[in-house]
Formats: structure tokens, sequence, C-alpha cells
């Protein structure tokens, strides 16, 4: 079975709610297709306007992030049950400024993805390199490491949900972007890791997604490759450039 691609903008601290709003009402006829999965992940604060902006149309909503926890004195977490109560699909988890920024490790990484499973909100898993990792050769020793950990004690019916989104960071906001060979290596990569931890139909029904400057440019030939299933895009993701990226064909 053909996976569906997946396209996912990453909005980050961008957008004000009233922006936010403004943004999606752009983007709506921009971005209406059945054939890809489109999915706007957007700061908490716009979470509750951009749902209702979204309502009737082919978007989904996601949450940069969350917490692994239900509730409890963590001042400025968001919890998972916050997020399905609001109509909250999909969230970002492990995003490589999360982890240089705010401290994430893989094994905060783990639980926050198996607290998404458990209320039923589909993860979109990040992991990639440094340059000076990609220098020193070791890529995908590290991002075997990132997968391994992230899909601790995760079920194989539950892995075949998960979204991965590989994103170089040294790719990420530079205007570099992986070449399409390195891309396509790398997400290959990816799901034999799966393949290894599951089943081969366990990593042949996960989706992979490539992000790192992504653009109208470079996407018809990046989710072309075998093994990436769409792309997780920033920047590109604020403009009307991203309906062209979701309808890259």
């Amino acid at each position: 079975m053909a996976r569906k691609k997946i396209i996912a903008g990453n909005w980050k601290m961008n957008m004000t709610p009233s922006e936010a709003v403004e943004l999606v009402n752009t983007l709506k006829p921009l971005v209406a297709t059945e054939e890809s999965d489109v999915v706007f992940c957007v700061p908490a604060i716009d979470l509750i306007p951009v749902l209702e902006a979204c309502k009737g149309s082919n978007i989904q909503v996601g949450a940069e992030n969350m917490y692994f926890e239900e509730k409890g004195a963590f001042t400025g977490e968001i919890s998972p049950n916050m997020l399905t109560d609001i109509g909250v699909k999909y969230v970002i988890i492990g995003h490589s400024e999360r982890r240089e920024y705010f401290a994430e490790t893989d094994e905060t990484v783990n639980k926050k993805v198996l607290k998404a499973f458990e209320h039923g909100i589909t993860p979109i898993i990040c992991c990639g390199e440094t340059l000076t990792q990609r220098e020193q050769g070791v890529t995908m020793d590290f991002i075997r490491q990132q997968v391994k950990i992230a899909f601790l004690n995760v079920t194989a019916d539950q892995a075949k949900t998960a979204v991965i989104a590989y994103e170089p960071i040294w790719a990420i906001g530079t205007g570099k972007t992986a070449t399409t060979a390195q891309a396509q290596e790398v997400c290959a990569g990816i799901r034999q890791c799966i393949k290894e931890i599951y089943d081969e139909a366990t990593a042949d029904a996960i989706r992979i997604q490539y992000g790192g400057s992504v653009n109208a440019a470079t996407a018809p030939e990046l989710f072309a490759q075998p093994d990436i299933d769409g792309g997780l895009v920033g920047g590109a993701a604020l403009k009307p450039d991203f309906g062209k990226i979701v309808n890259y064909k």
C-alpha cells in the first residue's frame, strides 16, 4: 500500500493569534487537496483560533510541543489532554530547537511519544545530526540512537501511525538543503532501523518526512524519493508558497 504523503508546517514562534487566522485564510484554498495530509503545527496560543479557522477544510492542526504528564505543578507546560480537548491531532516532539535551547533529551522525547500515543495524538518525532557529526561520519549512528530511544516501549501498531521527521540540524533555517541523495539515504536508514526494531510491515507503514529548508523548488524531487513521505516545513510554511509545496506535483 502506498503511503500517503504528509506535509506539515512548523510555524515555530511566529504569528500572533490574529495573524495566524489571517494566514490560515490565505493558505486554505492553496493547500486544498485530498492527495496529501496537510498539518499546521502552531504555537500554543494560536491553537484554538487556528482550529476554528480550519473548520470545514482539509487542514489538520498540531501542537509544537507538549508535556508528558496529564496535569500538575508544571508551570508553563501544556498537557496532552488539553490538546485533545480542543481537537489537536498531531504534536511535534523532540525538534532540534527544543533539544538545543530547552534541554530536551532522548529520554524526555520517549516519555512524550508514549504519552501522545496514550491520548491518541500522532507524534511527529524529530531526529537529525549536526554538521560536525555529519563530517565525522557518525550521522546514522546518532540518528539510530535517537530513533531507538524515541520508540522504546512503543508497540508496532502505534509505531505504524507515527511520523518521523528527519531534519539535519545544519540545514534548518540556514538555506542549506541536504542533497536529495543525502536526504533519501538517511530516510532509508531510518526505515531500516524501524524494520530492525519491529518488522517490515511496520517499516513500510511508517511515514518519514524530510525537513530543513524545504521550499517549492526542492519539494518535488525530495518527495519523489522512495523513503521520503513528505516534509516538515519551517519558514516556507508561513508564506503562500506553502501551497506549492503541498501541491508539489
